[in-house]
């Protein structure tokens, strides 16, 4: 039975974590493991979990907080020091990535850019979707936090894309 469910939350939520996690790491290896490895956490602890929130919000909870060890553990003075934690690789992007469409490319440009907090609730809520308080239990944050720094990340995520030669009119 237990064999089934974590079946059933692989077929579902793997693709949307996988994402989730390369937009993080910029490495579609990196993601591949990371994603492996919050699946692996998710089986070993379901007993534990306590259906506060959505089975979604948990695994992307188990996701964020593998990603966040990564880092910690590959690049613990940056992560003390809230620097960008992903490195800039030359490698291949994901068939995915390629074949997206200019002012969807310079989004993604422009998200790597913010600051990790700014990358996080970015995108949780305006890419995964998640509701604020589905955001707030991801992160282990209040509802007004995930609030104030989302309007905080869209200012600089819009300065970065007009930075980045995006005009206002996809503002609008």
């Amino acid at each position: 039975m237990e064999q089934e469910i974590l079946t059933d939350w692989i077929d579902e939520y793997s693709e949307s974590i996988l994402t989730y996690i390369l937009l993080m790491v910029r490495d579609y290896q990196q993601a591949e493991d990371l994603t492996q490895e919050t699946f692996i956490k998710a089986y070993k602890s379901q007993q534990q979990f306590e259906q506060r929130a959505t089975v979604k919000t948990w695994l992307f909870s188990i996701a964020h907080n593998v990603t966040k060890d990564y880092f910690r553990k590959k690049h613990p003075l940056q992560h003390y020091f809230g620097l960008t934690l992903a490195e800039r690789d030359n490698q291949p992007i994901p068939e995915q990535i390629v074949a997206m469409n200019f002012q969807t490319e310079q989004l993604y440009r422009a998200i790597q850019q913010l600051k990790p907090a700014f990358r996080h609730v970015i995108i949780l809520r305006k890419l995964k979707e998640f509701s604020t308080t589905e955001t707030a239990l991801v992160l282990n944050w209040s509802e007004s936090k995930v609030k104030m720094t989302l309007k905080r990340a869209l200012i600089d995520l819009k300065a970065e894309l007009v930075k980045g030669g995006i005009t206002n009119e996809i503002f609008r």
